[in-house]
C-alpha cells in the first residue's frame, strides 16, 4: 500500500510539472495560433538560469524567482523582434520557433561542454505522513503547479486584460475594431507562456541531470498534451496535459519501460483521431 501511495504521488509531482508546460504552450497557441517549437527550449533555459545561479554561489531560490522573469523578458524580446513578423504565415513562424529552439539547445550544449550538471534540491528530504515518506521537493512542485493554475484562472476570467485576451481570442478583427492592442496582447500572451516554461525548467531541474536536451524529452508530449485537451481553452491544456504525463509516467509500471513512450503517443494519435477537436471545444479560455 505506502509503495502504491508513493507511486502515485510521483505520477501526480511529474504531471504536475506537464500542466506547467502546457499550459504555458497551450496559452500561446490558442491566443496567437502557432506552435511554440522553442517552448522546451524555454524549459532549458529555466533550469540553465538555476544552475548558473547556484554554480556562482548565490542561492538557487534566486535562481527559480529569476528564472520566470528571465524567460518571460526572453519571450518578449523573441515575440517583438522575430516571431510577430510571421504572423501571416504560421506555419513559417512555427519553424521560426524551431530555429530558435535549435540554436538555445545547441548553444546551451556548448556552455554545458556536453556534460551533464546537477542542481540540488532546494528543500531536500522529505516529511512524513501516515507513516509513508514524501519528498518535500515533489510536493512543492505540486502545490506551486495549483496555485499557478488557479492565479492563471483568476486572471483570465477575473480581470480586464484577461477579458480582452478572451476577447480577441473569439474575434481578433473585432476587439481590433473596439480599440484593443492585439498586437500588445499577443507580446503579453507569448511572454507569460515563456515564463510558465521557465518556472517548470526551474522547478524540475533539481529531479533530472541538467542537460541541453532536458526540455526536449517534455515537447512532444506537451504537443500531444495540447492537441488532446483542445486549443482555444484554458481546460482543455490542462486535462490533456493531465492525461498525457499520467499515461507516461504511470505506464513505465506497467509494461516494459521501453515500450511505454510508443504507448502513449499511440494512445494520444488514437484520441486526436476520433476527436479531432480534443476535449474541449474552442471559445472556454
Amino acid at each position: 500500500m505506502a509503495v502504491d501511495i508513493k507511486l502515485v504521488f510521483d505520477i501526480l509531482a511529474f504531471t504536475s510539472v506537464m500542466v506547467l508546460i502546457v499550459l504555458g504552450l497551450g496559452v500561446i497557441a490558442s491566443m496567437m495560433g502557432i506552435f511554440n517549437f522553442a517552448h522546451g527550449e524555454f524549459v532549458l533555459l529555466g533550469a540553465y538560469t538555476v544552475f548558473l545561479f547556484e554554480s556562482n554561489g548565490l542561492s538557487a531560490w534566486a535562481g527559480i524567482l529569476a528564472a520566470p522573469i528571465v524567460l518571460a523578458l526572453v519571450g518578449l524580446l523573441l515575440e517583438r523582434f522575430i516571431i510577430r513578423r510571421f504572423y501571416a504565415v504560421p506555419i513559417i513562424a512555427m519553424l521560426g520557433t524551431y530555429a530558435i529552439g535549435l540554436i538555445i539547445r545547441e548553444t546551451v550544449r556548448g556552455l554545458l561542454g556536453g556534460h551533464y550538471k546537477s542542481v540540488n534540491e532546494p528543500l531536500p528530504g522529505a516529511f512524513t505522513l501516515f507513516g509513508i515518506d514524501f519528498s518535500i521537493w515533489r510536493a512543492l512542485i505540486v502545490v506551486t503547479t495549483v496555485v499557478v493554475i488557479a492565479g492563471t484562472w483568476a486572471f483570465l476570467a477575473r480581470t480586464s486584460i484577461g477579458l480582452q485576451i478572451r476577447g480577441s481570442l473569439e474575434n481578433p478583427m473585432l476587439s481590433r475594431a473596439s480599440g484593443i492592442s492585439t498586437s500588445r496582447l499577443y507580446a503579453m500572451t507569448f511572454a507569460f507562456g515563456s515564463a510558465l516554461a521557465g518556472l517548470a525548467g526551474a522547478l524540475i531541474v533539481p529531479l533530472y541531470q541538467l542537460s541541453a536536451d532536458i526540455g526536449t524529452r517534455f515537447l512532444v508530449q506537451a504537443f500531444l498534451s495540447v492537441m488532446l485537451g483542445g486549443v482555444g481553452t484554458f481546460e482543455g491544456p490542462v486535462l490533456g496535459a493531465a492525461l498525457v504525463g499520467t499515461t507516461a509516467a504511470g505506464l513505465p509500471w506497467l509494461v516494459i519501460p521501453v515500450l511505454a513512450d510508443p504507448l502513449v503517443f499511440v494512445l494520444a494519435l488514437l484520441i486526436v483521431k476520433f476527436r479531432p477537436q480534443g476535449f474541449i471545444t474552442q471559445g472556454r479560455l
